[in-house]
């Protein structure tokens, strides 16, 4: 890896970890790099390249961040992060521990966040940094880092997903609730699901989703019953894969192009939530996407 590009995967983590988006955090990561290339040129001296190169691409993303909330505002339907299949973060010693914080519900709970207390929560409990580097990378007081922290932990610690369960045991369900969504097996599916599971799907607009989240075991297994029924219409596939390091899977077409990519929430031996993201958009960076309408249509 050259010079110019080992901090990538750092700053494409806390990036993509505030914006919630593949494209838009590439985008930050290009954009810092090309700013440090122009800084040089101008005989700008960098004592910390991680320093520096860091501070420059969480102010690009809280920029990023604020305009990207007024488009949300006028998104169709729910809106979910970009699914990752591969886990960004700055080295597979910390994979583990930073997987929860990559889980697209733990992302959806961070768009709760002011641009400034997620960027302050990300940097601070997902990469550990001090008050005062917060401070120097942000443009703020140490003081008001600490309170920025303690709003954003109280919000985040109120809501946040559980998945004490171990590795293992997380497979295990997941392996039973693919299996039983493969069949259509509605008594294994009753018997995976926690009795208020939420399934959430984001189409936006551009493929068929749920318009709203499905609350409840009963409305749960109907849902899924007829998302198996349309899959095996179609002869799709699924893929067992992490999805934001958490289980799940991708969906392909005869053809193998990108369906959906669904993701699971799974806790106390039983799945808590299943996110579906089928906006074509969103799958791009995954390999072609499928045209779902047509090929419902034709199915």
């Amino acid at each position: 890896m050259s010079e110019r590009d080992d901090l990538r995967p750092l700053l494409f983590s806390i990036a993509y970890r505030m914006l919630g988006s593949v494209a838009e955090a590439e985008d930050v990561v290009q954009e810092a790099l090309l700013r440090e290339q122009r800084a040089r040129a101008e005989g700008v001296e960098i004592e910390s390249r991680r320093a520096w190169l860091t501070s420059v691409a969480t102010r690009l993303a809280v920029d990023q961040l604020r305009s990207a909330r007024r488009r949300r505002e006028q998104y169709v339907g729910p809106w979910l992060p970009e699914p990752l299949l591969v886990d960004p973060s700055p080295g597979p010693a910390q994979a583990a521990e930073l997987a929860d914080s990559l889980s697209l519900a733990f992302l959806v709970l961070l768009e709760t966040l002011s641009p400034l207390e997620r960027a302050v929560f990300v940097l601070r409990e997902v990469f550990d940094y001090g008050y005062a580097e917060i401070g120097e990378i942000l443009g703020r007081s140490e003081e008001s880092c600490r309170q920025l922290a303690t709003r954003a932990r109280r919000h985040v610690e109120e809501r946040k997903p559980r998945y004490e369960v171990s590795r293992t045991e997380r497979n295990e369900v997941a392996a039973r609730f693919f299996a039983a969504f493969e069949r259509g097996d509605a008594a294994e599916l009753v018997a995976v699901l926690a009795p208020d599971v939420v399934v959430t799907g984001d189409g936006g607009g551009r493929a068929p989703a749920l318009p709203q989240p499905l609350f409840g075991r009963d409305r749960a297994v109907k849902a899924l019953l007829g998302f198996s029924r349309q899959g095996r219409r179609v002869r799709a596939t699924l893929e067992p894969v992490l999805v934001n390091g958490q289980p799940g899977a991708v969906a392909r077409d005869a053809e193998g192009r990108v369906a959906a990519v669904l993701a699971l929430e799974i806790a106390d031996g039983l799945v808590q939530g299943v996110k579906s993201v089928v906006n074509p958009e969103k799958l791009a960076h995954l390999g072609e996407p499928a045209d779902l309408r047509a090929l419902l249509r034709r199915g």
